[in-house]
């Protein structure tokens, strides 16, 4: 039965908290002093606050964390002298109601010096690594990647293919103003040719005819290109603008719109209820019929005229179509630029900041886990993703870094940096503050 006197150390409030606090602070030989000074009786008070409660010390745990330290020193070869181990092992061994301060205060003494020797790794490491406990932060850090990594790669893709057909298609508008203004000073307008007449227009002297022809072929075509182009940017923009050949272009759906489907000449001379009284054969017929007429109109305005009878008038008919082109193209580029510019500066240095934090905590997790310095963390973690997400949203607001004369890095790649070297993002602030800081002291200098 335990003694009056140990069940007073076994308080929290007793002198066993005193030893604690003492062999958790001074080294084995002044924590044992302390220890015989406990077992003599006097009690030590602890004072505290009601934001900070008082501590209490679970002596149990304590052998359970002291047992833990002891087989890994002895499985990865670790010297452990024989007092340590000894005061560990008795503790262990006997019910923590057969204790007296002495087998405590050894206990604590112990658990210090072995988590001395073996730090970083601790009990709570121990087990973290040993345990299904790093099941949910490898769960947890594979979803947020993947979360990251699609709409990063997404972005990209879409910002990379968007940016080469505008690319293309500004070079095309470039060759196409050339062409027509060129083909306008050789050939004149279908009222007033360069030579000839309104009706029988002649090629000016001089010039040659197939060369002529060429550069006629090679500005219908740029101008098809910049209208397929366009096409394609529109979708990226979610067709955000009206294409001005909509009504031309080949619909398999348009029999789906009935009679509202149709040309307004059709419908001129056919009623709705004329319509309503078709077949399916004949109403499938007339819109065939309609699709077909569409598609020669549209290849009236973007092809020439086989045979070119009159070189003004198909330069006067493509460059009514190219004017509406043109002014489409112009349209649609101005969205992507705006769209794709403002999800390239603001949103994707934030994603690849964050994504650079998923692939530092990977990396610490793999080596915790491999050194066995594991230990669940989800509020460092989640300070770590808030601070890369301030970072790659400030280094969004700056252009390319210059590292050095002739180099610089891009600021996605800057962001992927803040995100997986914090210290990175602070290094470049204080430098930032340290040349604001230079600037004004040269100021005041030559003020002065």
């Amino acid at each position: 039965m335990a003694s009056p006197e140990l069940t007073k150390s076994l308080d929290p409030t007793g002198s066993s908290i005193a030893t604690a606090a003492a062999a958790t602070k001074t080294d084995s030989n002044a924590a044992d002093s302390n220890a015989t000074h406990a077992q003599s009786g006097k009690e030590v008070q602890l004072t505290s606050s009601e934001s900070a409660p008082e501590p209490y010390l679970d002596f149990n745990r304590a052998a359970d964390d002291a047992m833990w330290l002891l087989m890994y020193a002895s499985e990865t070869g670790k010297t452990v002298d024989d007092k340590t181990r000894s005061s560990i092992l008795r503790a262990r061994a006997l019910p923590s109601a057969g204790w007296d301060d002495t087998i405590a205060a050894n206990l604590l003494v112990a658990l210090t010096k072995l988590a001395s020797d073996l730090n970083p790794v601790t009990a709570d490491s121990l087990r973290a690594s040993r345990s299904n406990l790093t099941k949910p932060t490898i769960k947890i850090l594979r979803g947020w990647t993947a979360v990251l990594a699609v709409p990063i790669v997404l972005v990209s893709l879409l910002s990379f293919v968007s940016s080469s057909i505008s690319s293309a298609v500004r070079t095309d508008i470039t060759t196409a103003n050339d062409l027509l203004v060129k083909l306008r000073s050789e050939l004149g307008t279908q009222e007033a040719p360069t030579a000839g007449t309104p009706a029988q227009p002649a090629l000016p002297s001089g010039l040659n005819e197939g060369d002529v022809i060429t550069q006629l072929q090679q500005y219908a075509s740029t101008i098809r290109a910049i209208d397929a182009r366009s096409r394609q940017l529109n979708a990226f923009v979610l067709g955000a603008e009206r294409d001005p050949f909509a009504n031309l272009r080949w619909d398999p759906k348009l029999g789906e719109k009935g009679y509202a489907g149709l040309s307004p000449d059709v419908q001129q001379s056919l009623s709705k209820k004329d319509y309503d009284s078709l077949t399916n054969e004949q109403k499938n017929a007339l819109i065939e019929k309609q699709n077909e007429d569409n598609q020669k109109a549209l290849k009236a305005k973007f092809q020439l005229t086989v045979g070119l009878p009159n070189m003004p008038a198909d330069l006067d008919t493509l460059t009514g179509t190219y004017q509406d082109v043109r002014s489409f193209a112009q349209d649609i580029l101005d969205r992507v630029s705006v769209y794709y510019g403002a999800i390239t500066t603001c949103l994707l240095p934030v994603l690849y900041a964050l994504l650079g934090t998923c692939a530092y905590l990977l990396r610490s997790f793999e080596e915790e886990v491999r050194t066995l310095t594991f230990t669940p963390s989800s509020r460092a973690n989640w300070a770590r993703f808030l601070i890369a997400g301030i970072g790659g949203a400030v280094v969004g607001l700056f252009s390319n870094f210059t590292i050095t004369q002739g180099a610089s890095i891009s600021p996605l790649a800057i962001a992927f940096l803040v995100g997986y070297a914090v210290d990175v993002f602070f290094s470049f602030l204080e430098g930032l503050l340290q040349a604001f800081i230079k600037r004004k002291g040269s100021a005041s200098s030559q003020a002065a």
